[in-house]
């Protein structure tokens, strides 16, 4: 009998062993997972395009006004001293008031930084939501795995439960000469009946988890996908085994960084400063705008006149400048700079605010994974020490198979348990990367 559960046991881990065989052997990683992600997810182009649309402005913005010509014909040529005046053509350039071009393009420049600062953050909450759906789909294919596992184990307790209930089957229909035995087998033969009930029972509930998961794990692979923006039953491939990220956090190194190099609230600050390079310019708008220019008549010859300048073409210098009498549009023009300045610092102050919550909140999770990976590793190590005492025992005195495979069973639970941390480490990681913006390379 103990030759027969030996061999239980030895088809049992061969099972176990087989599904730690399907190992990745595609080379994608998830470090080219974001750079594939990066070149072509829609929302991060968007934000480039916009960025280079912004570039484009700032040269716009710093010109002169176009330069105005105007001509005229007359139908009778009017006569003058020096002969008659057949047509004029004017030429005019307006020049703005000292610094409104210089901070005209300021604004616009500063405009581009809070665009490229939004690009910057919309590749960082990319890498982010890449990440975190990859180690997502990573515990779920991990939590598939350990159910497949467990679902062996199942099978082979069941078998030998069914093994166990017909020898007892068979020992109770066999007379007995003591009723009281004959009680026993009965009683025997009914808990082994419910055992078996019980296994179906976990079982089928095992069968519904693992379809649940395999659902959910399509659904995981077109959200990546889509982040990759390509079709959503594309294959996405995840490891085995993962890295733990090495980083070390303190919360008041994560708080400094995020208010100093979070990309959000560096846009806001280009925001603010580019409204008050606005109000600049408006205040230099409200002055007088000159203008240089020239005027060319075209003369012809008066036959009645003797003079030397008779026929000739005249070239007359002109100078204009505009009066900004309406002094109401470039008041509210400033006021307008101004409130758009105090949003943009409401607004910095609201993502300080938020980022803080955010920061703790993914800190808290970063120290709490930790404490659960220290905690199942031990959990683990205690487990296989145990199982390995118990094999030792079945070996030499036949401790009870089932008794084995549950406790093989809690073993996969830990080892479930802790890949779920380091995954979630990983992720609130990920999280704090982004909050403080360190670069993808590091």
């Amino acid at each position: 009998m103990i030759t027969t559960f030996y061999k239980l046991i030895i088809s049992l881990i061969l099972i176990a062993a087989g599904f730690q065989g399907l190992a990745q052997t595609i080379s994608d990683s998830l470090k080219m997972y974001l750079e594939k992600a990066e070149k072509n997810n829609p929302a991060v182009l968007q934000k480039f395009i916009e960025y280079q649309a912004a570039l484009q402005k700032v040269h716009q913005a710093g010109s002169l006004p176009d330069p105005e010509i105007s001509t005229g014909v007359f139908l009778q040529p009017m006569e003058i001293v020096n002969g008659s005046q057949i047509a004029e053509v004017r030429l005019m350039q307006m020049l703005p008031w000292f610094g409104v071009l210089k901070n005209a393009k300021n604004e616009m420049n500063l405009m581009a930084n809070a665009k490229y600062e939004a690009l910057i953050d919309a590749k960082q909450q990319l890498h982010f939501e890449v990440q975190r759906t990859w180690y997502e789909l990573y515990k779920t294919r991990k939590n598939i795995n350990i159910y497949e596992k467990n679902m062996a184990i199942l099978t082979a307790i069941e078998r030998l439960a069914s093994v166990k209930f017909k020898a007892s089957y068979l020992s109770e229909s066999m007379p007995s000469s003591s009723g009281m035995n004959n009680q026993i087998d009965k009683d025997a033969s009914g808990s082994l009946l419910a055992d078996l009930y019980r296994i179906q029972l976990e079982k089928n509930e095992l069968r519904n988890n693992i379809t649940l998961l395999k659902s959910q794990e399509v659904s995981e692979i077109a959200l990546f996908n889509s982040y990759l923006n390509r079709p959503s039953g594309h294959p996405v491939y995840t490891d085995s085994l993962i890295v733990i990220d090495s980083s070390q956090f303190t919360i008041t190194e994560v708080i400094h960084s995020v208010k100093e190099k979070n990309p959000m609230l560096k846009m806001f600050e280009f925001e603010n400063q580019s409204y008050l390079a606005r109000k600049k310019m408006v205040t230099g708008m409200s002055y007088p705008m000159t203008g240089a220019g020239v005027s060319y008549s075209l003369i012809s010859k008066n036959d009645m006149s003797v003079s030397a300048m008779n026929g000739k073409d005249m070239i007359m210098p002109m100078i204009s400048i505009t009066l900004p009498v309406y002094r109401n549009k470039y008041n509210a023009m400033k006021k307008e700079a101004d409130l758009m300045s105090q949003a943009a610092t409401m607004n910095y102050i609201s993502a300080v605010n938020s980022l803080e919550v955010e920061s703790y909140q993914a800190f808290q999770s970063y120290q709490d994974a930790l404490r659960r990976i220290q905690l199942f590793e031990e959990q683990y190590d205690l487990a296989n020490k145990s199982l390995n005492i118990m094999l030792k025992n079945f070996y030499t005195s036949g401790t009870d198979l089932t008794e084995v495979l549950r406790l093989y069973q809690m073993t996969l639970d830990y080892e479930l348990k802790k890949a779920e941390a380091e995954a979630d480490l990983n992720i609130a990681a990920a999280s704090l990367k982004r909050l403080m913006a360190i670069p993808l390379s590091n």
